[in-house]
């Protein structure tokens, strides 16, 4: 599918957080739309998603002029003395196709690697975060990646999300991102239909595995079920994925592999690990 790119130059950067990222001081969304375009993303029953006429995943705005404007917020921030943890990104995925290019999430890593804030979760499904290893390893513990795997099985893949990158490369990239350090999550979110070996091929290659249904869209399942999710389901799986407590039987199957305090629900999996933290002068 073709995808429409613009350019815009924003105002601001950071937005304060509300809702589910209460958690967060501040979201940053490198770019206004997403290439990958998946049918239960959430933010398809959004004000962006809905707001304009074009099918979402078809076009993509790349905010420009970023350097100088993000460190002047942050500069402005810690004058203020304000705690600053941000959540990047929550409507768009900041290592879509067009980041190659654009550089615009390197850009602001660059920027957060000499003004560093107080936290930042980097929420992703592409493997080319780990172009910026470099980056992320100078942020020490004020990072966490967390890369979403929803399945192990590509034709399930495909038939979710067709334009999102494959799931080997995803899981090679969690791998190369916990040998160097950097801290890693995994988010089944949403956990669709998967093999029995999926979470055995998850251990030694991640910190915290973070688990959801389509409960977690902000309504309750109320927006997926708007968007026709459940007929991409196959008859045989949909007594098994869609019928009963879908997140707590999945939560059931991580901790047969995963230690009780590697393993968490959403939304409490993209909570920053502190949410207040002392500001360094």
């Amino acid at each position: 599918m073709r995808v429409e790119v613009t350019e815009k130059t924003p105002q601001k950067l950071l937005t304060k957080a509300s809702g589910f990222l209460k958690g967060y001081t501040h979201t940053l969304n490198p770019y206004i739309g997403c290439a990958f375009g998946c049918s239960y993303c959430y933010v398809r029953q959004s004000p962006v998603g809905l707001f304009r006429k074009q099918e979402w995943g078809t076009w993509v705005d790349v905010k420009k002029d970023v350097k100088e404007k993000l460190a002047k917020e942050l500069r402005l921030l810690r004058k203020k003395e304000q705690p600053i943890s941000i959540f990047m990104a929550s409507s768009t995925d900041p290592y879509q196709p067009v980041e190659q290019k654009e550089e615009v999430t390197r850009t602001l890593l660059e920027v957060m690697a000499e003004e560093p804030p107080d936290f930042l979760f980097v929420q992703t499904r592409s493997p080319l975060v780990t172009r910026d290893i470099d980056l992320l390893k100078k942020l020490g513990d004020r990072v966490m990646v967390s890369i979403t795997i929803e399945t192990d099985r590509e034709e399930v893949r495909k038939r979710f999300s067709p334009a999102a990158p494959p799931i080997p490369a995803r899981m090679k990239a969690l791998k190369a991102l916990h040998e160097v350090g950097v801290p890693t999550q995994v988010a089944i979110a949403p956990a669709l239909p998967f093999s029995k070996d999926f979470i055995f091929q998850l251990k030694g290659t991640v910190d915290r595995v973070c688990v959801d249904d389509f409960t977690g869209d902000g309504s309750g399942g109320k927006r997926t079920e708007r968007l026709g999710i459940y007929e991409k389901y196959e008859d045989i799986e949909k007594g098994i994925w869609l019928d009963g407590n879908v997140q707590q039987e999945v939560l059931e199957k991580v901790r047969e592999v995963f230690p009780e305090e590697q393993v968490v629900r959403s939304p409490e999996g993209f909570f920053p690990p502190i949410t207040k933290q002392k500001i360094k002068k």
